[in-house]
């Protein structure tokens, strides 16, 4: 199964992942975890932030997800996810593909601001920021949705209803 947890910087999408990670790792040691800015490392930072390169590190997260899936390992992908084709490829070409939006409003994203990207893109320092000078679109058919506007310091509950949605989806029962 590949989880792919989306959403903008900021968003809690790489806590919630690695959170779920950890509890699914206890199930089946035979999954890992992938982190959008992790794969850039991996493979030489090679890339930038422009809209092409976005594209090239999302491909590479598809088929790194490709080929764990068909060794049956499992995946949490926690990735800006800026392109519904990725999307549609992932749900035609992985056995199992569960999706996650964790939305999150701009305004507390602007208020989080830890990596300063958004200030930093505000005041034009910064360039090629995905909500910002680059347009974000909310996925259009995410298996859960997770509203992450408050303040969470506790993220149990996410990763709960995630499982939750997964065994639902899944026909078990708790």
């Amino acid at each position: 199964m590949v989880i792919w947890m989306i959403g903008l910087a900021g968003s809690g999408k790489t806590t919630v992942g690695r959170a779920l990670y950890e509890r699914m790792k206890m199930k089946n040691p035979a999954t890992v975890f992938l982190d959008g800015d992790h794969v850039r490392e991996i493979m030489g930072d090679d890339l930038g932030h422009t809209i092409e390169d976005r594209e090239r590190n999302g491909r590479r997260i598809c088929n790194l997800c490709h080929y764990f899936d068909s060794q049956g390992i499992d995946v949490v992908a926690c990735v800006l996810s800026l392109f519904h084709e990725q999307q549609d490829w992932n749900r035609e070409h992985l056995t199992e593909y569960f999706e996650v939006f964790i939305d999150v409003p701009m305004a507390v994203l602007e208020e989080r601001d830890q990596k300063q990207l958004y200030s930093g893109a505000r005041a034009g320092q910064i360039k090629n920021v995905a909500g910002i000078d680059i347009p974000f679109t909310p996925p259009k058919q995410p298996n859960l949705v997770i509203e992450n506007g408050a303040f969470c310091d506790d993220f149990s509950s996410h990763v709960n209803k995630v499982l939750s949605a997964i065994s639902a989806r899944r026909g078990e029962t708790s």
